[in-house]
C-alpha cells in the first residue's frame, strides 16, 4: 500500500447519466442504488450534480435527488457537486440545504458551482444569463449569510439559520480564488489538465483565509478513475463517455451513453475521431496496480486531502466492479475517517 492513499478520502460524484435503451427514471434509480452499494464499500461521500435540458443526463434537481439518496442510505455523506448557484436564488438554496440537514443531520454537504445553463435556451428558461456567473462570490456570501443569520436582507432562512452544512466551492481559475477568499474547501478538476489544476490549487493555498467554515485549506481533486482486470477493459469503460463528448462537440447535443461495442463499430469523421481519441486520454485508468501508482502520483503532485471520482459508462456492472476494485486499493483509510 502506498503511503499517501491510505490517508486520503475517496468519494464519488454520480451525474445520473442516461444509457441507451434506458429511461431517465432508470438513471435516477441507478444513482440511488449506486449510493447504497458504495456506502457498503466504504466511500466517504456520494454527490449528485445539476444539468438542465441535457438528453444524456437525468440529474436536473440535485437537492431533490440528494434527499432520495440520503433516505436510502445510513452513513455515507450526501451532497451536491454541485448546485449551480447562478441558476438559483440564494435564499432558496439555503432553505433547501436547511431542510436536508434537518432531515439527515450530520450527513449533508453543500457543493456550490458557478456555471449557468449551457445554452441560450436553457438560460432563458432559467431566467438567467452569462452575467449571473460573474456574481458568484456575492451569491456565495449571501447563501452563507443565511446559515449564519447575518443576511443584510433581514430575512431568516428557515430551517437553515444556525445549522452547519459544510460548504464546498467547485471551481477552476477564478473560482479557486473565490474559495480561498471565503475560506472554504475547494473541489477542483479535471485530471486532464494537470498544470491548470495545480496552478489553481497553488493559488488557493497561497491566498486561503481561515474562516468559521474551514481553519485551513482543504483540496478535493475530481476526475475519472476506471479500474479493471486489464488495461484494455479499463479503457473500454471510458469509451461511452468519450463518444458522447465527441458527439456533443460535433452535433450540438449530449446523448445518452451507448454501449462500448456500438462506438467501436462506428465510422467516424476525422473530427469526431480526433475528439473521441482525445476524450480517452488524461484519465486514470488501468489495473489496480496501475491505478494505485497513478493515484499516488496525483496525490504527490496536488497534496489533495480527497479524491472525488466521476466515472460514467454504459455497463453498470462493469462500473460497479471498477468502484469495488478502487475500494480495494483505498480500503485502509482509518486515519482519514
Amino acid at each position: 500500500m502506498s503511503p499517501l492513499i491510505p490517508r486520503t478520502r475517496f468519494s464519488v460524484l454520480d451525474r445520473s447519466r442516461t444509457r441507451e435503451g434506458h429511461t431517465h427514471a432508470e438513471a435516477l434509480r441507478d444513482t440511488v442504488r449506486l449510493a447504497q452499494e458504495l456506502e457498503g464499500l466504504g466511500y466517504h461521500r456520494f454527490w449528485v450534480s445539476e444539468h438542465h435540458g441535457v438528453p444524456g443526463v437525468a440529474g436536473s434537481a440535485p437537492t431533490v435527488l440528494a434527499a432520495a439518496v440520503a433516505a436510502a442510505t445510513r452513513t455515507i455523506r450526501v451532497g451536491t457537486g454541485g448546485v449551480m448557484l447562478p441558476n438559483h436564488r440564494p435564499l432558496v438554496v439555503a432553505e433547501q440545504f436547511g431542510v436536508l440537514e434537518s432531515l439527515f443531520p450530520g450527513r449533508i454537504d453543500m457543493g456550490l458551482g458557478r456555471s449557468v445553463g449551457f445554452t441560450d435556451g436553457v438560460r432563458r428558461a432559467l431566467g438567467r444569463d452569462k452575467q449571473d456567473a460573474e456574481d458568484f462570490a456575492a451569491q456565495l456570501d449571501e447563501v452563507l449569510g443565511f446559515f449564519r443569520g447575518t443576511s443584510p436582507t433581514r430575512v431568516h432562512a428557515r430551517p437553515a439559520e444556525g445549522l452547519t452544512v459544510p460548504p464546498f466551492v467547485l471551481a477552476m481559475g477564478e473560482g479557486a480564488a473565490i474559495a480561498a477568499r471565503a475560506g472554504l474547501p475547494l473541489v477542483i478538476g479535471d485530471l486532464r489538465d494537470r498544470e491548470r489544476m495545480r496552478r489553481g490549487i497553488d493559488h488557493y493555498r497561497e491566498h486561503f483565509r481561515p474562516s468559521g467554515w474551514a481553519a485551513e485549506p482543504y483540496v478535493v481533486v475530481s476526475g475519472t478513475v476506471a479500474v479493471a482486470a486489464t488495461p484494455g477493459e479499463a479503457r473500454r469503460l471510458l469509451i461511452p463517455e468519450a463518444w458522447s463528448m465527441a458527439h456533443a462537440r460535433t452535433r450540438g447535443t449530449f446523448p445518452p451513453l451507448p454501449p462500448a461495442a456500438h462506438v467501436e463499430a462506428l465510422t467516424m469523421t476525422a473530427k469526431e475521431r480526433g475528439l473521441y481519441e482525445s476524450g480517452l486520454t488524461g484519465h486514470i485508468a488501468g489495473t489496480e496496480e496501475q491505478v494505485a501508482h497513478e493515484l499516488e502520483r496525483l496525490l504527490e503532485e496536488t497534496g489533495a486531502q480527497e479524491v472525488l471520482v466521476t466515472t460514467s459508462t454504459h455497463d453498470r456492472t462493469a462500473l460497479l466492479d471498477s468502484y469495488r476494485r478502487l475500494a480495494r486499493i483505498t480500503q485502509d483509510r482509518t486515519s482519514a475517517r
